[in-house]
């Protein structure tokens, strides 16, 4: 036995894991031959899970401390390797630490619109992108579902493929939240909060927890987002003295503006203005004609007519109708005498002459 060989006897093993990757999610500790000895020395960090693994099967998975390995500390092993009567010599295991921190900033987006029935719109294609949170949740679930016997498993190896489990899902979760797709626009985080809480089970199948959805973006096709620009530029055409006087103050700000620009803005109202006037024209109705009136005369005891105002003015002037001639009209209470009914068109006698 040479002096290395013995000095390295003498020395108990430190088994430990510190991670300067920032992106590592299980690391397998490297121990040569994967031989470790009696009452060496374990130590788990928060955030972290140390995973024993014998022979391919997992076995004591320990939670952060200080731990000096022995039969008790290593309960499932001691029965794998049958140490129940005692054990002091080098024994052969697998050591994984499971990085349980958040993994922050993972990205996903719509490779292709999604196509969704809206309230508004009626059918309606969205793009999306964002980012998302993850943490290993169930490190067994997730070395036996995921890891395997990766040595080093970062989450390059896992982001796509959570990518896709997101946008796979993500059609049936907006379609049955029935929410209008200006509503999603208007609050991003409950909308993304929303999603991450119907996320969640399909995450727990790998042994992760989404912890949060960011949403960065939810826009429109072209199309439909320039039919909402013009919508909003008629609503704000609402007053058009207000918009004329803004943009003449923000010309008077910026000399580079041009006289065209002006001219074509006040071209704009003035029509706007035309169109009003012509609807509320539109919207006056017409005068009422001039409704005919019927007279009755009374002959010799009889009633005659009806005549109109010129078969009256008539007659008056062939002397057939006099002063003392009874007339009734629509809206009289009687009979009254011509002179009375129609004065206008019985000659006066004039006023004597004032004197000289």
């Amino acid at each position: 036995m040479g002096l290395f060989d013995w000095i390295s006897g003498e020395f108990i093993d430190v088994i430990e894991w510190i991670d300067d990757t920032h992106d590592t999610m299980v690391y397998r500790f490297n121990r040569k031959g994967n031989e470790i000895k009696y009452g060496a020395k374990l130590t788990v960090r928060e955030s972290q899970i140390a995973i024993f693994v014998n022979e391919g099967q997992i076995a004591d998975i320990l939670t952060p401390g200080i731990y000096e390995l022995e039969t008790k500390n290593l309960p499932i092993l001691t029965t794998l390797q049958h140490w129940d009567h005692g054990f002091n010599s080098p024994f052969k295991a697998e050591v994984y630490f499971v990085n349980t921190k958040r993994f922050t900033n993972l990205k996903w987006g719509t490779k292709n619109p999604i196509m969704l029935r809206d309230p508004e719109f009626a059918m309606v294609r969205l793009r999306a992108f964002g980012t998302y949170e993850i943490r290993i949740d169930n490190p067994k679930r997730f070395m036996l579902e995921i890891v395997g016997t990766d040595g080093e498993f970062t989450t390059d190896e896992i982001e796509s493929q959570l990518t896709n489990l997101i946008l796979s899902k993500l059609p049936t979760i907006l379609a049955q939240s029935q929410t209008p797709a200006l509503d999603m626009a208007r609050d991003y985080e409950l909308f993304g909060n929303y999603l991450a809480k119907h996320m969640k089970p399909y995450f727990e199948e790998y042994g992760l927890e989404l912890t949060k959805i960011l949403i960065e973006n939810i826009s429109l096709p072209a199309e439909v987002e320039k039919a909402l620009d013009n919508r909003t530029s008629r609503q704000i055409a609402g007053n058009l003295d207000e918009h004329l006087k803004y943009q003449s103050a923000k010309s008077f700000d910026n000399p580079s503006s041009t006289m065209s620009e002006m001219a074509s803005m006040a071209m704009g109202i003035n029509m706007v203005q035309q169109m009003s006037n012509h609807t509320n024209t539109q919207q006056t109705p017409p005068p009422l004609p001039n409704q005919v009136i019927q007279y009755f005369v009374a002959v010799n005891g009889q009633q005659m007519g009806p005549y109109s105002l010129e078969q009256i003015q008539e007659s008056i002037n062939q002397k057939q109708i006099t002063k003392d001639t009874l007339i009734w009209t629509q809206g009289m209470s009687s009979w009254e005498k011509a002179s009375k009914v129609l004065s206008n068109y019985f000659s006066q006698t004039p006023p004597p002459l004032p004197p000289q």
